[in-house]
């Protein structure tokens, strides 16, 4: 690739001494020694609140445990310089560990004999995301390998580089019950400052504790869509959240506090975060697929003037990117070379080209789309995973990529094939024509699958969530349609000819999203972490919105 490197991510502290050939296990008994030393002094934090000296021993256990996490970023920045100058052959031995207990002779020994003998799994855009539950079983242990742990303490080491204060005693919240970063440490977690109770299975008592911490400097949450429904469930629970801190429930009674939440929230949305917590610097949270609107709509009303920060972009089958500038624009991920094992996947004009063979990560071009390829090493299945990215940089031979969009999203309901970042700039550009909304979040649905097309022609489905607009007029919604014109030539052609019908937009009322995600949780083939669909297929699934639907 012949483009400008990206900088080395900083770490922590200094690099591990010359020479050493650190693997994971002799890390993991570090971590447990000295977990087993400083578990004594969080019980007597716990016991004894009020002991004067206990605040040398907290910053004892401070002190420890920031010092392991400084050594164990600089044994994985030297793995990761080491693996990206030789990305051919680190990504032949991560090909042969993903193909470890394989047996029989479809077991392939070399990446040429490897595609030969497994031909890529191409599942058509209506069925992909269902039968991809079925060849990488979307499990929390597919999150517990190398390429966490890496992905966790690089982004620990990034994250101090650019924000020093947020390890400090008490610096971080985490609001849901799923962590960004992954692969979650509790007891590092807890000896750096995080406020979050432990072993919390409520979500309101992680936002309590929160609130309860005027002098926070980071938020975490599972996904910025799952903080969307935090702040939104603080907008309209706030009364009852302030009488909770006002009569100590949990802990002592903080009266002061209490009022400081009801005065923020009767200023708006806008610049909430800030208001609440005026040290806070940064929100952290786990990227994946569909995040985007909710990114944008948190940074322009409640988190108004913080930055966003995601430890690396997470799909069904594992970390496929690293996030090591928090720096750099929101968005920017390298490729690592180790497991799981990804191959790229060259796109014409946005579509896959049928005859293309993949390429390695040392051989992306700048500035090319490609669609990620993951192999499954539990079926051995090459599978396109539908994630399409687009490179950006290098990081010494491996690309640095934005996410574009997911050729599963895909609206067509006469063979117009309106892709999923064409249509969402569609309705923002539509939005941004409504006087006062804000896009909080927004599903499709072709009309046949609703057989709402009876007596007219084919036609999308659009249920939107707003901020600052409770009634769409007939004016309003017409603009979607012609913003959709403008954006698709193709959707143009067959809208004057009649093919297809005016998009119908629907406005659904507060929790429409959050109930249609707690829908798709509750399928057992639901990835991990949780995408955002913006095309559903499953009537069951678009009934969860047009419950909520207000005009």
């Amino acid at each position: 690739m012949r483009f400008a490197l990206v900088p080395p991510v900083p770490v922590l502290g200094g690099p591990p001494p010359a020479g050493s050939r650190v693997e994971m296990l002799p890390l993991l008994l570090l971590l447990l020694c000295l977990l087993m030393l400083l578990l004594p002094l969080a019980v007597l934090r716990r016991r004894r609140p009020q002991d004067a000296g206990l605040s040398r021993l907290v910053h004892l256990q401070h002190r420890v445990a920031r010092g392991a996490l400084c050594w164990a970023a600089a044994w994985q920045q030297k793995r990761l310089a080491q693996s990206t100058l030789h990305a051919g052959q680190s990504q032949q031995r991560a090909l042969r560990r993903c193909l470890q207990g394989a047996q029989g002779p479809r077991c392939p020994t070399d990446i040429s004999t490897f595609r030969n003998h497994l031909p890529l799994a191409k599942a058509n855009q209506v069925q992909e995301k269902e039968s991809w539950g079925q060849l990488l079983p979307p499990t929390a242990n597919q999150y517990r390998g190398e390429a966490s742990l890496q992905a966790t303490l690089l982004g620990l080491a990034a994250l101090n580089k650019a924000y020093p204060e947020v390890l400090a005693p008490r610096g971080t919240a985490r609001v849901t019950l799923t962590s960004p970063w992954p692969y979650p440490l509790p007891w590092p977690w807890y000896a750096l400052g995080q406020v979050s109770p432990a072993g919390a299975k409520d979500p309101r008592a992680l936002l309590l504790e929160a609130l309860r911490s005027p002098g926070l400097r980071a938020l975490e949450a599972g996904t910025a869509v799952e903080l969307l429904d935090i702040f939104l469930g603080l907008e309209a629970d706030g009364e009852e959240l302030a009488e909770a801190i006002a009569a100590g429930n949990p802990g002592a009674s903080l009266p002061r506090r209490a009022a400081e939440l009801r005065e923020a929230l009767e200023q708006g949305s806008r610049g909430l975060a800030l208001r609440l917590w005026p040290k806070l610097q940064v929100v952290v949270t786990l990227d994946a697929g569909g995040q985007a609107e909710a990114v944008a709509a948190l940074g322009a009303l409640w988190c108004q003037g913080l930055a966003f920060f995601s430890p690396a972009y997470a799909a069904s089958g594992g970390v496929m990117g690293l996030s090591l500038w928090p720096e750099q624009p929101h968005g920017l991920y390298l490729l690592p070379p180790g497991a799981p094992f990804i191959e790229l996947l060259p796109l014409k004009e946005g579509a896959r080209e049928e005859a293309a063979p993949t390429i390695l990560l040392a051989e992306a071009q700048k500035g090319k789309e490609y669609e990620l390829v993951l192999t499954d090493h539990a079926s051995l299945t090459r599978c396109c995973l539908g994630d399409v990215v687009q490179v950006v940089g290098a990081y010494h031979q491996c690309p640095v990529v934005k996410f574009i969009c997911r050729l599963g999203q895909i609206l067509s309901v006469r063979g117009e094939d309106t892709g999923e970042n064409v249509f969402s700039e569609a309705l923002s550009r539509a939005v941004g024509q409504w006087p006062g909304a804000k896009l909080l979040d927004h599903s499709c649905v072709e009309s046949s699958i609703l057989d709402s097309s009876e007596g007219s022609a084919p036609h999308y489905e659009v249920f939107v969530a707003l901020k600052g607009l409770r009634n769409l007029s007939e004016e309003n919604r017409d603009k979607l349609d012609h913003c959709l014109q403008e954006a698709s030539a193709h959707y143009k052609s067959l809208r004057f000819r009649g093919s297809v019908g005016p998009a119908q937009v629907h406005l659904v009322g507060p929790g429409a999203f959050r109930e249609l995600r707690a829908a798709l949780a509750a399928c057992p083939s639901a990835p991990f972490p949780p995408e955002m669909p913006r095309v559903l297929r499953q009537r069951r699934l678009v009934q969860c919105l047009q419950r909520r639907v207000l005009s």
